[in-house]
């Protein structure tokens, strides 16, 4: 099953896209702890989601929109109740699956997980697997290989099931050819505009009807409140780049821990593999021993045998080789052979658990202890991030009580911790007003309280992400206060205009309509055009659906629609004429298009089925708790 959802990336990709949370952010433990807490976010069954594990999952994603769009980033985007919501709805889903493939018995193999690590592209060197690579960037993330293996395992268990559901969904040929000739239908319609500028010099406003407006309206010409503030960051970077560890140091802890640096022997191996389950375990070993005599008599023709005849698609197209691995990484039949084997001797036919294996040997890589010069960096980062750490902690409370007690200045505290004094531009109260720092709703409360905009008192330190820690004070400031009305009431009357006249247009629309649909057409209309479903740029944006749900049974037929801010217009459609066949490219992706939607809709039908089953509750206070 695992090789089948590797094999249809397309499918997995696009139904796991109801589940947008990497499942790797959350460990083995949040599946199966139960905290019983009253402030549980949403309960599953028997088992719940709690506050903590919701707020991580919240800065989870914070993160990755943070990394992804830079400064573009707006902490306001999560603040949405949709977008909470999605997030829990998410968590929901992963335990939902997780109970079902427990409940199913589904497993992924270690030959899975081995075959999922050598094709991340992150742990290549040389276009080869490097276990070094691999065991420092997980140390780079806090994480162990048994771990990361572990959470693995699991989030490829949960693709299993979603990919299985993805793919019990049958659309019938008839169906999709339908649905494809639709794509490609032409349709030849002509328009007529009813312009809202048409009807602006019939428009009579009362004398009053802009003061009337603004009164009844003053919201919208309210000037809110803004601020210009200084602030100062104080993060565990900023103390990690202040730090500086000596040689001898370096020194100590390399020779202290020389076990770390230690790099295992590696091979470099190709395999040919006999699946047992495709042929039986008889006929599968006698055809390894086939394939070995062959290639026993012609040792050059190892890489073609396997291209032909290996059950492992990862690696028979590159002639069954599978670069380099350490002990530990293969299962262990196949790991003892290959590393018993010299370099360029085939092996005999191994068994394991997946068949029967032809090895051969590559390359080997003697174990050898890293010198200090080659991890020097490594150490002295290490050092510092551990150092930091322990400083951060102690920092943050000196931190938040010198900007509380010496509260008229942000200077004492950037000069004790050596921070940069930053000027805001205008800011508003509301954090999709701000950005970086200061896009913080707890921050810009505080910055916006009386204390701060009339004493201009520092705010308290408010903690923004994770050992991040901001104090800011208003340095200039602005009351919210009503736009005056002889300034607005220009433009009040040209909006209120055009309101009038949109309406009219809209009036002389449908009515002309009518008349159409009467047989009374003596329009003027537009030269027709051919527009399609995958080509509909010749349409204004809200007339697409309503040209494609035209009548085509009895020609010529008529439509109308509103164009916000442009007025009313009528179609006309005179003929629909079959699309020319597609070419086989652009067949296929519309077929993977239908493939997709259908295995989105299995997967959201299959997933509240689930809810229903395992009693989902959702504790609505909780949730909003920021």
């Amino acid at each position: 099953m695992f090789d089948a959802i590797r094999n249809n990336k397309i499918i997995t990709q696009a139904i796991l896209g109801l589940i947008a949370i990497t499942f790797a952010f959350f460990g083995l433990e949040s599946y199966v702890r139960d905290p019983g807490s009253a402030g549980d976010v949403a309960k599953i069954g028997d088992l719940t989601i709690s506050q903590q594990q919701y707020q991580e999952a919240l800065r989870e994603q914070q993160e990755r929109l943070r990394t992804q769009l830079g400064e573009q980033y707006n902490a306001k985007m999560l603040e949405a109740p949709e977008a909470r919501k999605a997030i829990l709805d998410d968590l929901i889903n992963q335990r939902l699956l997780m109970l079902e493939a427990t409940k199913n018995r589904m497993f992924v193999s270690d030959e899975a997980i081995r075959q999922t690590i050598l094709g991340i592209q992150a742990f290549n060197v040389d276009g080869s697997f490097s276990n070094e690579r691999y065991e420092a960037a997980l140390r780079a993330q806090g994480m162990t290989p048994a771990g990361f293996e572990a959470q693995l395992r699991q989030d490829l268990t949960l693709q299993q099931l979603a990919g299985s559901v993805a793919r019990s969904t049958i659309n019938a040929n008839a169906s999709v050819a339908r649905i494809l000739a639709l794509q490609t239908e032409k349709r030849d319609v002509s328009e007529v505009l009813i312009s809202l500028e048409s009807h602006l010099d019939k428009v009579k406003l009362a004398d009053d009807a802009a003061r009337k407006y603004y009164d009844e309206n003053s919201k919208q010409f309210q000037m809110p409140e803004q601020a210009v503030a200084e602030y100062v960051v104080l993060s565990m970077d900023a103390i990690s780049d202040q730090l500086s560890v000596s040689d001898a140091e370096i020194q100590a802890w390399y020779e202290g821990h020389r076990n770390q640096f230690e790099q295992p022997e590696e091979r470099r191996a190709s395999h040919i593999l006999v699946a047992s389950e495709k042929l039986g375990a008889d006929k599968a070993r006698l055809k390894a021993e086939e394939l070995l005599a062959e290639i026993r008599k012609n040792p050059g023709s190892f890489a073609e045998l396997a291209g032909k005849n290996s059950d492992d698609p990862g690696s028979a197209s590159k002639g069954g080789d599978l670069g380099y691995f350490a002990r530990g990484m293969m299962v262990k039949p196949f790991e003892d052979s290959a590393f018993t084997l010299a370099e360029g001797e085939v092996s005999g036919v191994i068994e394991s658990d997946f068949g029967f294996h032809i090895i051969k040997v590559s390359g080997i890589r003697a174990a050898k202890l890293k010198q200090l010069a080659e991890v020097r960096s490594q150490i002295e980062a290490d050092l510092k991030k551990t150092a930091a750490s322990r400083k951060f902690a102690e920092a943050a409370e000196a931190f938040s009580n010198t900007v509380y007690e010496q509260a008229d200045s942000l200077a004492p505290v950037a000069e004790t911790f050596k921070l940069k004094i930053n000027r805001s531009g205008w800011l508003e109260r509301q954090p999709n007003a701000a950005n970086g720092p200061l896009a913080n709703e707890k921050l810009l409360a505080s910055l916006f309280s009386e204390d701060s905009t009339k004493n201009r008192r520092n705010t308290e330190a408010v903690e923004i992400a994770t050992n991040t820690l901001v104090a800011a004070r208003v340095v200039d400031y602005r009351p919210a206060a009503l736009q005056e009305f002889v300034g607005l009431k220009a433009s009040i009357e040209t909006l209120l205009r055009r309101q009038e006249a949109q309406a009219m247009a809209r009036q002389a629309g449908e009515a002309r309509l009518a008349a159409l649909k009467n047989g009374e057409d003596g329009q003027s209309w537009s030269a027709g055009k051919l527009v399609s479903r995958l080509d509909s740029r010749l349409l204004p944006p809200p007339a697409v659906p309503v040209v494609f749900r035209m009548d085509a049974g009895k020609l010529p037929s008529y439509a109308g629609v509103e164009l916000p801010g442009a007025g009313y217009a009528l179609f006309r459609l005179n003929r629909v004429d079959a699309g020319a066949a597609l070419d086989e490219a652009s067949r296929k992706a519309l077929q993977g298009q239908l493939d997709n939607f259908s295995a989105q809709e299995e997967l959201r039908l299959y997933l509240a089925a689930l809810r229903n089953r395992y009693k989902v509750e959702i504790n609505q206070a909780a949730l909003e708790n920021k």
